[in-house]
């Protein structure tokens, strides 16, 4: 969307086409590069209204895009599912699948204090039953203790080396933390697949969101573990963006 377009977007969105003095100090940040989403409070995400007052990580369309698949892929079971939001943030991906799934329940685990008040306004604001859900405020696994169908992660991945490509609105207003891994930006993916095992049920899926040219590095260490294999799929913009983990021999574990 170009800026034109943002502007007009946020007039519209926020003020009510209205051209106030509010509005006009809004246009000016726009303009500096602050995030329209940001700007506006909230961003729509597959059927689900995602508040970003906390300022977690802005939800992307490459993320939207392999979500929506996944809902699409689960529309006609029947079997109740349980799955796990991991690296959740602002919560989309789980509250997605609640909303548009009625046969799943979800967990989320987030380690930020701030993105885990920002799962619960968004599970509010989307009227998710309290009995659907559970938060944990987590280290990646840490105090997680169940098995699940699904394990749904969007980690950190952002290689350090490669922070000069990244565009400078993400550096200066979205967390780091949310973006950016050591280790070519396999330091969260290394550990998320090490302790996969205890957590994924015999049958179950884990879906993993990485950069492009990650995937080598990924196929690597998963051959390496010798317990999973692993499907790589492009996104809309023909890009390696997600893999698809199951055990490799299904029931083995």
């Amino acid at each position: 969307m170009n800026l034109d377009k943002e502007i007009a977007w946020l007039i519209e969105e926020k003020y009510q086409g209205k051209l106030t003095p509010q509005a006009k100090r809004d246009i000016q940040k726009l303009k500096n590069g602050y995030p329209l989403a940001y700007l506006i409070g909230n961003q729509p995400f597959l059927n689900t209204t995602i508040d970003l007052t906390e300022h977690p990580l802005i939800p992307r369309p490459e993320t939207e895009y392999w979500t929506d698949l996944l809902i699409k892929s689960l529309k006609q079971q029947k079997k109740s599912l349980y799955c796990l939001d991991i690296f959740a943030g602002s919560g989309c991906i789980g509250i997605a699948l609640l909303k548009n799934l009625p046969q799943v329940k979800v967990d989320f685990a987030e380690e930020n204090k701030q993105f885990v008040q920002q799962i619960k306004i968004n599970l509010q604001l989307n009227h998710i039953s309290p009995n659907r859900y559970h938060i944990f405020q987590s280290n990646i696994f840490q105090d997680i203790s169940s098995r699940y169908n699904l394990i749904l992660a969007n980690p950190p991945y952002v290689s350090l080396n490669r922070k000069h490509l990244v565009q400078k609105e993400v550096i200066q207003f979205e967390p780091s933390e949310a973006v950016f891994a050591s280790d070519n930006g396999m330091f969260f993916i290394k550990r998320f697949l090490s302790q996969l095992p205890q957590h994924l049920l015999p049958s179950g899926k884990a879906y993993l969101e990485f950069d492009s040219w990650q995937k080598e590095l990924i196929q690597k260490f998963v051959q390496e573990q010798n317990i999973f294999i692993i499907h790589f799929f492009q996104d809309q913009y023909q890009q390696w963006r997600y893999g698809v983990i199951e055990y490799s021999t299904k029931g083995s574990r």
